[in-house]
């Protein structure tokens, strides 16, 4: 009984550290609606419960592109904006320092943005006293996320929180059917295509007929996805509407999503808002025999890139370790 007593008593850890995966958003046919997360590229994120009312980034590093010009103040950071948020919310009386360990390079169409917010919240969470479901950090990633792209969409953020192929509408996440035997290869090159370039090469009006075809490939790539048909699913992985306006700004992509169609992809399309390529194929020996032809589109055009072949049900962001006393992640 004093074991059981002593269980749930147990105050809860002050610090925990989490990751998170990377994701291709949208895929293709679901702009700012779909994504799914790879197991490939992650972001770690250490959280410390602070006696100060206040969220303090102390450090951020990593081997990713980019990392070392990301803002330590709270306030302008993904995953600073998201711990304020579920400060805020909760009306807490202590705070949290954060520690990031970028391995998501920046602006390559893979969440790296989405990546810090979701780690540091899910770390968070391990803190409180009462953690809340997956559910209830959905609005404080989106919070966190609109700091980057200036936008509250959760086609990155979702994924990374649920795992697996999520459909991401602005009040709620739903996970759908992913068939086990779908694999991904993402190409990521060389390149830098920031989010809000991309969005903006999407301002101008869109024909009605564009729209309904569009509508049609994505009922057709849901149901396919429902029933596990590889057909469906590859008659409606086609973007009309996104990849024409988004693709001039990739040089290389034309020969990589060639090579993926040669290879008996599902279909291939823009990762997010670029630059990275994701192709679908029907099983991990298609994926895996297509990855190096994918990669010399890229090289063939003068960017070196890297390559990742993962099951199109990634993994969800999670803890990684919770403790007492440890330190630093990384010193700055």
């Amino acid at each position: 009984m004093l074991s059981s007593i002593g269980a749930h008593t147990m105050s809860p850890p002050s610090q925990a550290t989490a990751f998170a995966p990377a994701s291709v958003g949208n895929i293709g046919v679901g702009f700012d609606l779909l994504g799914h997360a790879i197991d490939g590229p992650r972001d770690v994120a250490r959280v410390r419960r602070i006696d100060a009312p206040v969220v303090r980034i102390d450090a951020i590093g990593g081997d990713a592109a980019g990392a070392g010009s990301l803002p330590l103040a709270a306030e302008e950071n993904t995953a600073g904006r998201a711990l304020i948020a579920l400060r805020d919310t909760l009306g807490l009386a202590h705070g949290f320092a954060l520690e990031l360990d970028k391995g998501i390079p920046l602006g390559s169409g893979l969440g790296g943005s989405a990546a810090s917010c979701v780690a540091a919240l899910v770390a968070a969470n391990a803190l409180l006293e009462a953690p809340l479901p997956r559910a209830a950090l959905y609005p404080f990633a989106l919070d966190g996320e609109a700091v980057s792209s200036g936008s509250r969409h959760g086609d990155n953020v979702a994924p990374m929180l649920l795992g697996g192929v999520v459909m991401a509408t602005a009040a709620r996440m739903i996970a759908l059917a992913t068939p086990g035997w779908l694999h991904c290869v993402v190409v990521h090159p060389d390149q830098v295509l920031e989010t809000r370039r991309s969005r903006a090469a999407l301002a101008e009006p869109y024909p009605l007929h564009v729209i309904i075809e569009q509508q049609a490939h994505l009922a057709l790539f849901l149901t396919g996805l429902q029933r596990g048909d590889a057909a469906l699913i590859a008659e409606g992985l086609r973007d009309v509407l996104v990849e024409p306006r988004r693709a001039p700004l990739i040089p290389g992509f034309a020969g990589v999503k060639a090579a993926a169609l040669d290879h008996d992809a599902l279909g291939a399309s823009i990762s997010g808002g670029g630059p990275s390529v994701f192709a679908w194929f029907a099983s991990q020996a298609q994926a895996q025999a297509a990855a190096p032809a994918m990669r010399a589109g890229f090289t063939d055009a003068g960017f070196d890139a890297r390559v990742h072949v993962s099951p199109v049900a990634g993994p969800r962001a999670d803890i990684i370790d919770t403790a007492r006393d440890k330190p630093p992640l990384l010193h700055p």
